[in-house]
């Protein structure tokens, strides 16, 4: 029988106190009020996994929201590498300042992802060292079940590499906070010695998949004043 290796990723909760600014893989705070959420990724996510999170606050605390929920899984593996593009000098700016001060002819407008914030990282190269960590992950814990705590740009870099996306297709994918996407790894076999990925949900929303109303007061507090 083929060897399955399920990941199951999941974006971070909402983050608190950035106004409109790029955070990149700065540390903000996670906000986690929302308990119909975590409990339904909590039903939904499989009992004997391997949790892992990113070195970032806001994937860790995401992860302990889940677990509080009910998901009884052992404290998480972190993995730096598995954080967010790093956005250099533009973090903690406002977008709208960012975006009005470059030129229209820039790389990051023309091919955003190869075009390399000051002081930060393009996404191909966030996608290089997402996929070393994905890679020995996989083969370290064939078999298993893994549940990954992360952020939309590392979620976007799985897709790159192991659905064959082209970076800038990827960018374009919407990966909103708290949903799932769930990518598993098959083999190998002898006709294909790096086994072969299959995506079998992406960007989906838990709770309304199990039919829990979402906290909108919570989800209301967020919004900018």
């Amino acid at each position: 029988m083929t060897q399955r290796t399920r990941w199951w990723w999941v974006r971070h909760a909402p983050v608190t106190g950035v106004d409109g600014r790029i955070y990149g893989n700065s540390d903000p705070d996670a906000n986690t009020a929302d308990p119909p959420t975590y409990t339904a990724l909590a039903r939904l996510l499989p009992k004997d996994a391997l949790l892992v999170t990113s070195h970032l606050r806001r994937a860790i605390q995401t992860a302990a929201a889940i677990r509080d929920a009910g998901l009884d899984l052992p404290a998480p593996l972190i993995e730096p590498d598995l954080g967010e593009q790093c956005f250099g000098d533009w973090q903690g700016r406002k977008r709208e300042e960012v975006w009005a001060e470059l030129n229209p002819r820039h790389l990051f407008w023309l091919q955003p992802a190869r075009g390399r914030p000051p002081g930060g990282e393009t996404f191909v190269e966030m996608v290089q060292r997402v996929v070393l960590t994905i890679d020995r992950l996989n083969a370290e814990h064939a078999g298993r079940d893994i549940v990954v705590v992360a952020h939309g740009g590392t979620i976007r870099a799985a897709l790159v590499h192991k659905l064959r996306l082209d970076p800038e297709v990827a960018l374009a994918c919407q990966v909103d906070n708290c949903s799932l996407t769930r990518l598993d790894h098959f083999g190998p076999t002898e006709s294909h010695p790096e086994g072969a990925w299959a995506m079998f949900h992406f960007n989906q929303r838990p709770a309304e998949k199990l039919g829990v109303e979402p906290d909108r007061t919570a989800m209301l507090a967020l919004l900018p004043r």
